[in-house]
């Protein structure tokens, strides 16, 4: 008896982790998971490890999420490469992270249920290091705007600048929470203000931390917001994509490379009528799915795609 008391006290003080350090839980293709030497389309439900790199298309989204329940968000023709993922240190819980923003916008937001657990996140971006405890903060790697539209952001003007010239920047845009960042040689900061930003130059000194116009912000946040009827897969999607059925099975297996090749989750099967059905899963909704049938007809040897449960 004493074993089994035992025995049953050990598995209740070993730490469980029910849920993956990050899994991917939606995705509005094209979009790349690159471990190793090998790329290949992101799939639905796919546990990510150190060392992986998330690479998005034109017109992509993904929506990750992290075990403290966080949210990662990347918008378009993005580059994420993840590194010391962990949900345990010295015993204890504390989910940690850094994620390393090559290119592209993203967004890490943490719910109101989920900022009471702890974590210890780093997000580099550019030029800077931002430690995230818990918050929403946005930022973008290799924005270019004009300086027109960056002085309605601040709200103010900038001194002897061009207003239609273009300007090469890097932003750190905080909407709500705390967040640390030291950039470069400069000394580390706080910010704390909801709804402000910190803009890094191409070659120029960074501007002072200042607010950011509502307009600007929701212009900015939905670059990395999967918006609905753009044929975004999702956890728990029950509807297909039928685009390609053939009972030539080189011809399916060349418009399935293809598709993959391309960034695009398809997936091929065999019928009992010997056909071959090249489909890509996971869509939420009908809508969800005749939206992306459009938008691949055409295609990678795709003419008439149809959509089904």
């Amino acid at each position: 008896m004493r074993t089994i008391i035992a025995g049953l006290l050990l598995l209740f003080s070993a730490p469980v982790f029910a849920e993956p350090n990050i899994i991917v839980r939606a995705i509005q293709m094209p979009a790349w998971l690159q471990r190793g030497e090998i790329t290949q389309p992101l799939s639905i439900g796919k546990e990510l490890k150190d060392g992986d790199k998330l690479i998005t298309g034109t017109g992509a989204r993904i929506l990750l999420q992290a075990a403290d329940g966080s949210a990662i968000k990347l918008g378009e023709n993005a580059d994420l490469t993840l590194s010391n993922l962990a949900q345990l240190r010295e015993g204890k819980s504390l989910f940690s992270a850094l994620l390393e923003v090559a290119k592209g916008a993203f967004r890490f937001t943490t719910g109101i249920v989920a900022r009471l657990r702890p974590r210890e996140v780093t997000v580099r971006v550019a030029g800077a290091t931002v430690g995230i405890r818990g918050t929403d903060v946005w930022g973008k790697v290799g924005g270019k705007t004009s300086i027109a539209t960056m002085e309605k952001a601040m709200g103010k003007s900038l001194p002897d600048a061009d207003k239609d010239a273009k300007m090469e920047f890097d932003v750190v845009c905080l909407i709500e929470g705390k967040i640390s960042v030291a950039h470069g040689k400069e000394a580390p900061f706080v910010m704390d203000q909801p709804q402000t930003f910190y803009v890094m130059r191409k070659d120029a000194a960074p501007f002072p931390v200042t607010g950011l116009a509502t307009e600007q912000l929701t212009k900015w946040a939905a670059e990395t917001e999967i918006a609905a009827g753009q044929g975004a897969s999702r956890s728990g999607g029950k509807w297909n994509v039928l685009l390609i059925t053939s009972h030539n099975k080189n011809n399916a297996m060349a418009g399935l490379g293809e598709l993959r090749t391309a960034g695009y989750d398809a997936r091929i099967r065999r019928l009992q009528d010997r056909r071959y059905q090249v489909r890509i899963t996971h869509l939420s909704s009908r809508s969800e799915a005749e939206a992306l049938a459009r938008k691949l007809t055409g295609k990678y040897g795709i003419t008439a795609p149809t959509v089904g449960r």
